[in-house]
């Protein structure tokens, strides 16, 4: 008797570690991004990173945000309204591509009003990607929180610093150059001249007709900040 009841919790342990080890597999091969730990900097050095962003006056004066498993989270206090981060690629929604590449280190400083207007959107992209939703998923549920109200209404042209000589803003672009962001609600790269996106010179918007369209102006390769 004693003899069948160890086979059968034999059995058991076996086909619960079995199960669990299928689980393991399935769970991995679902994943639409990279785990946390790929995404992960030291406090330290994503501060610095965040920092790299703007210039000194503008920056050593900022907010600070980093990530954590639960999202973006205030690591230092400001004083001048803006706030820096280090965005990660959900910030690419809903772009299949650069939206999964977990290398994407993105440092960049809101003014006040995009502190206000921009930060909630990319702070929801981000618990949205840290659940592990698709880049669509992330795409429609910022729409959808945009439209109840949920986010904040943008206020006009916002803008934000990306003079980090540190950042990579996904496999193709690379650290880039540093630039300006203006964020232009509803505004088309049309009305610019329809100059290609990722141009090295002349500025282009993306994603037009949202929002959240951004008009991107490239400075001076001479002005861009390395992380200390």
């Amino acid at each position: 008797m004693q003899n069948q009841i160890r086979r059968t919790a034999l059995k058991r342990t076996a086909f619960l570690a079995i199960s669990l080890l299928i689980l393991q597999v399935t769970t991995a091969s679902d994943r639409i991004y990279a785990p946390y730990s790929e995404y992960e900097m030291s406090q330290q050095k994503e501060i610095s990173l965040a920092r790299s962003a703007a210039p000194s006056p503008v920056s050593s004066h900022a907010t600070i945000e980093v990530l954590t498993p639960k999202g973006y989270q205030a690591a230092t206090k400001g004083d001048n309204g803006f706030i820096c981060m280090v965005l990660r690629s959900w910030s690419a929604a809903p772009d299949p591509n650069d939206s999964r590449y977990a290398g994407t280190r993105a440092p960049i400083c809101f003014d006040p009003i995009a502190a206000r207007t921009v930060v909630p959107a990319e702070e929801l992209k981000a618990k949205l990607g840290l659940a592990d939703k698709s880049p669509e998923e992330i795409d429609r549920e910022v729409a959808r929180q945009y439209g109840m109200g949920k986010l904040p209404k943008m206020e006009g042209a916002a803008f934000a610093y990306m003079w980090s000589a540190s950042q990579n803003l996904g496999p193709k672009a690379g650290p880039w150059h540093p630039h300006m962001m203006i964020y232009v609600p509803y505004y088309k790269n049309q009305w610019l001249g329809n100059n290609p996106v990722g141009n090295h010179g002349a500025p282009f918007a993306v994603g037009d007709d949202t929002p959240y369209t951004i008009v991107m102006i490239p400075v001076d390769d001479k002005l861009a900040i390395k992380a200390m």
